[in-house]
């Protein structure tokens, strides 16, 4: 084990980061995995990734593993996911087995998809500026929910279809930016209940072990207390991102490196803490 690097963290991507290539470097540096994927969740996730959340999770999260196992510059001191990147986390991190943690994001995916047909659809929505307050406003006024508040100048809405569009007309007004997201689904908002409690079942199944370092969760913006409660609150509750990396770097974090498919963390960090190294 190589010696711990307190000014490193770790960071593991969610949904939105696949890329073209990251099956390709599954199959180059994880290869075990691809089968073990299979295995779970009835078919090649890859293949299927942009055909639904239930797909593009596991996908995402055996990429983020392949790019685990290429970092090779000292342990981290503190690690972090975006959504379905906590899973990762806590696999790298040693709490959750690779094959539970595959499980995990299976049934993860499965379950949203569901809740997200179940409810008629609905989408999400970044928005990119800094009327944090107009945002906040519309969002309110639309039944609209702060689903990730990811950086200073960006957040992301969640809900309907429509008052997504109604959103994304107000807020050109006040000068913001916005982009509707490739997402099937209102993720992270009140639309996702119906997923919480049949995730929860599944999570009192599988094993829990204390992880080497700590692992930040994006419902407390602090070291997982209780993986089983917090990995099920977070499927509807927001992602507390911005706390996060502050809080990472409050512990002395000064290197960000983002392992995984993408760079949108890497961004994220860029944007957000000053006089800080990031890449992916």
């Amino acid at each position: 084990m190589m010696a711990r690097d307190a000014t490193l963290a770790v960071l593991f991507p969610g949904q939105g980061s696949q890329t073209s290539d990251m099956r390709d470097r599954v199959q180059e540096d994880r290869p075990d995995l691809l089968a073990l994927a299979r295995d779970q969740v009835g078919a090649d996730p890859f293949e299927l990734a942009d055909e639904g959340t239930r797909w593009a999770q596991p996908a995402i999260f055996c990429a983020s593993l392949a790019g685990w196992k290429r970092l090779d510059d000292g342990e981290a001191a503190v690690m972090a996911g975006h959504s379905l990147g906590e899973i990762s986390a806590l696999v790298a991190a040693g709490a959750l087995s690779e094959r539970d943690g595959l499980l995990l994001v299976a049934e993860r995916g499965r379950l949203m998809q569901e809740a997200a047909a179940a409810a008629g659809g609905g989408g999400m929505l970044a928005a990119l500026g800094d009327e944090r307050g107009a945002v906040d406003e519309v969002a309110r006024r639309l039944g609209l929910t702060v689903a990730n508040d990811n950086a200073p100048s960006q957040v992301v809405l969640s809900g309907e279809s429509g008052a997504l569009d109604a959103a994304a007309s107000e807020l050109k007004e006040h000068g913001v930016r916005t982009r509707r997201l490739a997402v099937r689904g209102a993720f992270h908002s009140p639309a996702m209940e119906p997923a919480v409690a049949p995730f929860r079942e599944v999570l009192e199944e599988i094993e829990v072990k204390e992880p080497r370092v700590p692992v930040l969760s994006g419902v407390t913006a602090e070291p997982f207390d209780d993986v089983r409660l917090r990995l099920s609150q977070a499927i509807a509750h927001p992602v507390r991102w911005l706390d996060v990396m502050r809080a990472m770097a409050a512990r002395g974090a000064r290197r960000f490196v983002e392992v995984g498919p993408g760079k949108v963390l890497t961004g994220l960090v860029r944007r957000t803490l000053d006089g800080v190294d990031a890449r992916a």
